[in-house]
């Protein structure tokens, strides 16, 4: 009985949920931007999406670079986007097709679990410039008690945050929600052994939402 309950609660917020959608992404944008300096030079944005961040990037950097594999998310974050921004938009693979650096900003949000983890780190290790900061807005699978009563909180709020965003009302999924996505495979401790061995001293933290954040700034 209690297992029903249960299970009905959880489609009734769900049914909530896709009535009241929000990115849980573009949260973390404007803490993304507290990391970085008030300004720098050139700004890659890896996993673009719509733009959103890459816009917002605009504001700090001298030249934004974004790139995303998916061509039709791509296509709309260009229509997007005013013409006269200084941000260039490219379809590529995150792993072999990034534009060459080296880079003052890094950032990349929901992407890397969709990447071999280290493999992604060295590469964007290797395109920030000295001084460089990159900053990941990463999914982290749940595997500790820790993670899921993190998850279990984040429900109720995810369901406050969806009403007061749509002000109450239904509303569609934003363009930024479109693109396809997978679960995460690694659990959050694999993740913050890997990026340690990578990036030594990087600051990791699980967040609320489902995510986990990672900071690291090049010698």
């Amino acid at each position: 009985m209690t297992t029903t309950l249960t299970q009905r609660a959880f489609a009734a917020i769900g049914r909530f949920n896709d009535a009241h959608p929000w990115d849980h992404n573009a949260h973390y944008h404007r803490w993304i931007l507290r990391q970085l300096p008030g300004r720098f030079g050139r700004a890659l944005d890896v996993g673009s999406g719509s733009g959103d961040l890459a816009r917002l990037l605009t504001g700090r950097a001298g030249s934004v670079h974004a790139v995303d594999a998916d061509a039709a998310i791509v296509a709309r974050a260009r229509q997007l986007t005013a013409p006269d921004a200084p941000v260039a938009f490219s379809v590529g693979d995150a792993l072999t097709e990034l534009p060459p650096g080296p880079y003052d900003v890094i950032t990349c949000v929901a992407t890397i679990h969709h990447l071999p983890f280290g493999e992604a780190l060295r590469l964007f290790r290797r395109h920030l410039a000295p001084g460089g900061t990159l900053v990941v807005i990463g999914l982290a699978q749940a595997q500790t008690p820790g993670d899921h009563l993190l998850g279990a909180a984040a429900i109720p709020l995810n369901a406050a945050l969806g009403w007061i965003k749509n002000k109450g009302r239904t509303a569609p999924r934003p363009p930024s929600m479109t693109a396809p996505t997978r679960p995460a495979a690694m659990g959050f401790r694999a993740i913050a052994r890997e990026a340690g061995a990578v990036l030594p001293g990087a600051r990791l933290r699980r967040r609320l939402f489902w995510r986990y954040t990672l900071v690291w700034r090049e010698a």
